[in-house]
């Protein structure tokens, strides 16, 4: 287990720095070193890396979103708090339900199977979207109109409504008495529930490090620790009371910039520091999930699905900025950002086969080959377009 997380940082680093020299993002490197060194390649990460993967990805994916969240300024999100509510569900519904009727057509599955697939495909990925965002905002690209902001706020809401409706259609197919009225009362609930805890949380941090002398390194690690509980917390009460934790994490940042910015601005280049890390140990081990075998099986029509799907979620976006002052290179940025896929679908891809839906080969084929597609499609995108399209402030 040592030698294969030596083995991963260092070739993370220098797979990050290649594709950085042809200027390409360097996460798309570590993907693809994921990819080459998982279980469907070559095999040379150990089973005990393989077996913590999960924890290990929403820990590096908690450092990003608390980063995130402790870059959030209280104006800016008023500024974009229309825009990024209907980016939060609008372009994710718009091609989840596109994929369930085209999928039932082109497949000949039911609606129920090609529900689950619309709403498998339809989540963003917030650990290739989150971090390109933080690197805008460093930047000051696109931050007069808080364009990254509604990237990010949006993101983080988006899997909440993905993932809830996907737990619907599969409730449905093992003929549960699915409360679909109750269902999508989970997603308001969720959503505060995260919020508020978040809020919570960030107001007793803020009072602890207030009333206590510690150094800064100490309050990265209880911060750490205060969000990885809330997450466990989710898991704990999945089945009593939905909670949107990673929403909450990223309010937790917010609510200590809010009340305490100095240590905030601080704990802020202290997780700049510690992603370096994570950004290794995310993306090299989500690369490890894609079995591009099993993608191939789903072939050109896989493509065709995942393809109209995208359309959908690209009128979806630009339906969402309906109204704002964004000129057409900055709403076609975000269409952009709203492509990439790989968090939700490596987690929750084989589920439905493991359930022992019909079409679950299926389905997992046309989620792996959404990660191949839209992943690095997206992070070059992303890179390209807001280097050129979003305004210097």
């Amino acid at each position: 287990m040592a030698l294969s997380l030596a083995i991963i940082i260092i070739l993370g680093l220098l797979f990050n720095r290649l594709f950085e020299k042809i200027k390409l993002p360097g996460l798309l490197g570590m993907l693809i070193l994921g990819v080459l060194l998982g279980p469907y390649v070559t095999n040379y990460i150990s089973e005990d890396i393989l077996r913590i993967s999960p924890d290990l990805r929403k820990i590096a994916l908690i450092v990003i979103l608390l980063r995130a969240g402790l870059g959030i300024k209280k104006d800016t999100l008023h500024k974009i708090g229309v825009p990024a509510v209907k980016m939060s569900c609008v372009p994710g519904l718009f091609e989840g339900f596109a994929i369930m009727f085209a999928g039932s057509y082109i497949l000949g599955i039911s609606k129920i199977e090609a529900g689950m697939l619309g709403f498998i495909i339809a989540a963003v990925s917030p650990a290739v979207v989150v971090p390109q965002m933080l690197n805008f905002i460093q930047n000051k690209r696109g931050q007069n109109k808080g364009i990254p902001t509604i990237i990010l706020a949006g993101a983080s809401i988006d899997d909440v409504f993905a993932i809830t409706l996907f737990s619907t259609f599969l409730g449905m197919y093992g003929g549960e008495h699915v409360n679909i009225t109750r269902k999508v009362l989970d997603i308001p609930i969720s959503i505060l529930l995260g919020i508020g805890i978040g809020v919570l949380t960030g107001i007793i941090l803020t009072m602890l490090f207030k009333k206590y002398h510690m150094r800064d390194t100490k309050k990265t690690l209880i911060l750490i620790a205060a969000a990885i509980i809330l997450t466990g917390i989710e898991e704990l009460l999945k089945n009593v009371v939905p909670i949107a934790s990673l929403l909450g994490v990223m309010t937790i940042g917010f609510i200590l910039l809010e009340k305490h910015p100095n240590a905030a601005n601080r704990l802020a280049m202290k997780y700049n520091k510690v992603w370096v890390f994570a950004e290794i140990l995310l993306f090299v081990l989500v690369g490890t999930q894609v079995n591009i075998q099993v993608a191939l099986g789903s072939g050109v029509i896989g493509v065709l699905i995942i393809v109209i799907g995208l359309i959908f979620r690209s009128i979806g976006v630009l339906v969402s900025l309906a109204g704002t002052n964004l000129n057409m290179k900055e709403r076609m940025f975000c269409v952009i950002a709203y492509l990439p896929k790989a968090t939700v679908q490596a987690a929750i891809g084989a589920v439905p086969l493991a359930a022992g839906v019909k079409s679950g080969e299926l389905i997992l084929a046309i989620a792996v080959l959404s990660i191949i597609i839209t992943a690095p499609l997206g992070a070059i995108g992303i890179k390209a377009a807001g280097e050129h399209w979003l305004p210097m402030d």
